[in-house]
């Protein structure tokens, strides 16, 4: 019996597990991103309303609270709602290209880059001043560096993963681009013996 024509139903298994190993990478992935955002977002709330900002670690990491209505480097202030939109759109997005995960690599990255978007996109959805129109919170600062929070750490990190697996020719699906080269050789090494047998026949 078989999966499918040239696919062995072992083969088939194995890759079915692995994908579903991806999957749950993902899934756990975002889900725990997510979490911490969330949680950190209400404790810097609930620890850092009104106070001055917090040195953690000297001048080079401060907790100061501020409320964002824009995107990222409080870029687009007069635009929530169009914000939040293409968050959502982002969000869709980012599931649908998540059915074709084969790649641990691919996992992690669209696991932080949901959780990223989605963390600001409850922010803006949940909090003042309106739905829809709320203002994320950020309250990690660096010097010279505007404002952040967890979920734009989430993004950052997964835009970086993304560069690398498209910088080494990895796809979602956990194959290489070179694999096609590689099989394109072999094909032609493979039709070449043929071609020579078939001009001997034709000469005979």
């Amino acid at each position: 019996m078989q999966a499918a024509r040239g696919t062995p139903l072992g083969t088939a298994e194995a890759a079915g597990g692995s994908r579903g190993r991806v999957g749950a990478a993902f899934v756990l992935v975002a889900l725990a991103a997510y979490a911490t955002d969330q949680v950190s977002n209400a404790i810097a709330v609930a620890k850092l309303d009104g106070r001055p900002d917090v040195n953690v670690v000297g001048e080079l990491l401060q907790l100061n609270l501020v409320r964002n209505p824009g995107a990222a480097f409080s870029i687009g202030t007069e635009l929530t709602p169009v914000l939040t939109v293409l968050s959502v759109i982002a969000a869709v997005t980012v599931l649908w290209f998540a059915r074709r995960l084969g790649s641990p690599a691919w996992a992690v990255a669209l696991g932080l880059l949901l959780a990223g978007v989605t963390g600001n996109l409850t922010d803006r959805i949940l909090r003042p001043p309106g739905s829809f129109q709320g203002h994320v919170i950020d309250f990690l600062q660096l010097p010279n560096w505007p404002v952040f929070n967890v979920a734009d750490m989430c993004i950052n990190v997964a835009a970086g993963l993304i560069i690398l697996q498209a910088f080494r020719g990895m796809r979602l699906d956990g194959t290489r681009e070179s694999d096609d080269d590689a099989d394109a050789i072999e094909a032609e090494r493979h039709a070449a013996p043929a071609a020579e047998d078939t001009t001997e026949v034709e000469s005979e």
